[in-house]
């Protein structure tokens, strides 16, 4: 007798694999893992590396801003309505996380949307922290000079406190991929690389590049906008040295 497993093999087996996954939600995501590590490596690894470490700040700002602006507009399974569910499905969902035999999702399931919004979220918050944030030596951090100390420690605690949580996040993400392909058998990673997935839901129809890529340069005009031009001008204290 055939199992209830072994038939959900076969139909997946026999499903089409559509393309799910655009190509800009994609590229954000692999941008997002090397920004991540650039910016771990600069802060925690290299010596006299600070600027860069800033530089990477302001693309991952960008990069998130973009993920916001595609979450709203882009293509089906990368909008925020798709994969934000209510608690009632997290809730059902988380029920039955350990079922060997409950069906994948198309998109991001119940529990790693939220998981995405909660990453967005993070980084976001160390990217804003970042700007008002000094090394003490020869940076500062666009809009430090505008704001009081007590905002400017802070954004100190957010910068160097979020950043724990956020190591704490990558490692459960990384968890979860390893968890759904050995005990679920349900490989994620790939799917992130050539965009694809067995299913029977329909597949995407573009990857709306034009749009993507309006969406891109509004994105890097507003960061642009944001630690170039907005800023005040440094405060001189008529101190010398």
């Amino acid at each position: 007798m055939i199992t209830l497993f072994r038939i959900l093999t076969l139909s997946a087996e026999k499903m089409e694999k559509r393309l799910i996954w655009d190509l800009p939600t994609r590229l954000f995501h692999w941008l997002l893992v090397i920004t991540l590590i650039v910016q771990y490596v600069t802060a925690e690894v290299l010596d006299d590396a600070m600027q860069w470490h800033f530089y990477a700040g302001y693309f991952a700002l960008g990069l998130i801003l973009f993920r916001i602006l595609w979450g709203l507009a882009g293509t089906d399974y990368a909008r925020f309505s798709h994969f934000v569910k209510g608690p009632v499905t997290v809730l059902r969902y988380a029920c039955n996380l350990f079922n060997r035999d409950s069906p994948a999702h198309t998109g991001h399931n119940p529990l790693g949307g939220w998981m995405v919004i909660l990453m967005l979220a993070l980084i976001a918050t160390q990217a804003v922290s970042g700007l008002f944030l000094t090394d003490d030596v020869f940076l500062d951090g666009p809009y430090r000079s505008a704001v009081s100390e007590a905002t400017q420690d802070t954004m100190n605690f957010l910068h160097h406190n979020v950043f724990n949580v956020l190591l704490a996040l990558i490692a459960l993400h990384i968890a979860a991929i390893i968890f759904y392909a050995i005990y679920k058998k349900q490989r994620l990673a790939p799917s992130m690389i050539h965009g694809k997935k067995a299913t029977e839901d329909k597949a995407i129809s573009s990857s709306k590049l034009l749009l993507a890529a309006l969406l891109i340069a509004l994105s890097a005009a507003t960061v642009y906008y944001a630690v170039e031009i907005a800023p005040p001008a440094p405060v001189d204290d008529g101190a010398y040295y």
